[in-house]
């Protein structure tokens, strides 16, 4: 019996251990908001870096068509956002991280997913993303020591952009051969739009052309841009889904702020929720309306989509929703099961490093080309954490309560027996 008490004692123990250490997780501030880097956030990178050199890519192409382009740009621009918190003479190694990331991009394995006959050519998908990244590259150096390579490199690629948005009847390009979704027009002119803020400005009546065919062409039921769209006319053909929206949240209002607060607001009421009022998450589908999952979205419990709730973290702190940022970034160090070593830290045990990726990426944000905005009114309430909190504390306790309960069972005395007369005897 002395071995299954010590055995049931470590036990309790670790359950108690790690009851506290959610709690801690759940309080101890998980962001920085858009001048400090998050907790964790280098040592992730790290990760990433070993984990893209293993063949972490080629593993995230398995899953999705984008996965080994995603892998490598959210790698990438998570180092352009970490360079940017730095002084300029301390940015020696995102600018080197985000140059390999950038490279990588324009190599064979970056573009062999994507057409070379689509206008741009790649499609807008891969044209949007690598000029966002190139983009970031210069934001990294002064602008008197940039490399004029890089800058020519940059603004052929605007240009060529700004032309097939200006061609096209649609505010929405294919990214791949008869497909469109406007989340990656909106990364496209996002990259245009640092363009102007970083080099002489030449696309400001792209911008606003494109912004009167967006808002010409908004999904009906909810008043946001659309998930999917006719690749000729560019109106709606899907309803606005959470894993394109909380991109697209991310990046307009580095186009519009003043529409971007319009469109934030909108999504947060139609999309964010607290399931079994257990913490804030992202739905895939607007309240009121359920659809399957897919590649991108992941599995759906109670509508959820976790890729999602992970890239909307990302858009709150562009959009200074601090609450919502820092209520996500807290609810996915309890749930995302983050291991640390001294010089690395993973998510979900190190299963899925795109994951970490996306999560890195969102945990960094902050926006190039606007001003911070206002904080938008708080929707999150200050005792979101108190049902998690309790329930840990509880899970804590049970096992010593259970324990106790054993113990005095194992050592209360026998009852009485009673006696039964023989049987046959008389007295």
């Amino acid at each position: 019996m002395t071995i299954v008490r010590r055995t049931s004692a470590l036990l309790a123990v670790l359950v108690s251990l790690l009851a506290l250490v959610g709690v801690a997780r759940l309080i101890a501030p998980a962001t920085g908001g858009v001048s400090r880097q998050p907790p964790g956030v280098d040592r992730q990178l790290s990760y990433l870096r070993a984990a893209l050199d293993d063949g972490a890519g080629e593993d995230a192409q398995a899953m999705f068509p984008e996965g080994w382009f995603f892998a490598h740009a959210l790698y990438g621009l998570a180092w352009v956002e970490t360079g940017l918190r730095q002084p300029s003479e301390e940015r020696d190694a995102a600018l080197r991280e985000a140059r390999w990331a950038l490279t990588r991009l324009e190599s064979p394995a970056g573009t062999a997913p994507f057409s070379p006959d689509l206008t741009p050519a790649y499609g807008v998908f891969h044209a949007g993303w690598t000029n966002w990244l190139r983009g970031g590259v210069l934001a990294l150096q002064p602008a008197q020591r940039r490399d004029p390579a890089e800058v020519r490199r940059f603004a052929d690629a605007s240009t060529a952009l700004a032309a097939a948005f200006d061609a096209s009847a649609s505010p929405y390009l294919v990214a791949y051969p008869g497909q469109a979704w406007p989340v990656d027009s909106t990364v496209a002119m996002a990259s245009l739009r640092l363009h102007d803020h970083l080099l002489p400005a030449r696309f400001d009546r792209t911008t606003r052309r494109w912004l009167d065919g967006v808002r010409q062409r908004l999904d009906p039921r909810t008043g946001l841009l659309p998930h999917r769209v006719d690749p000729v006319t560019g109106e709606p053909a899907e309803v606005a889904r959470g894993t394109s929206q909380s991109v697209i949240q991310r990046f307009l209002p580095e186009v519009d702020p003043t529409f971007a607060r319009d469109q934030y607001l909108r999504f947060r009421t139609d999309f964010v929720v607290s399931p079994l009022r257990l913490g804030p998450a992202v739905r895939e589908y607007p309240r009121g309306l359920d659809g399957p999952g897919d590649v991108d979205s992941g599995p759906l419990p109670l509508g959820v989509s976790f890729s999602a709730t992970v890239v909307t973290l990302g858009a709150a702190q562009v959009q200074g929703d601090r609450a919502l940022a820092g209520a996500l970034a807290n609810y996915g160090e309890l749930v995302g099961f983050p291991l640390d070593t001294p010089h690395t830290r993973r998510y979900a045990f190190g299963l899925l490093p795109i994951g970490d990726a996306f999560l890195a990426w969102s945990k960094t944000a902050r926006p190039w080309v606007s001003a911070p905005p206002d904080p938008p009114p708080v929707t999150v309430a200050p005792w979101w954490r108190t049902p998690l909190v309790v329930l840990l504390l509880l899970a804590g306790v049970l096992p010593w309560l259970l324990r106790r309960r054993f113990r005095r069972r194992r050592s209360s005395p026998p009852g009485p027996v009673a006696s039964t007369p023989a049987v046959g005897l008389l007295p």
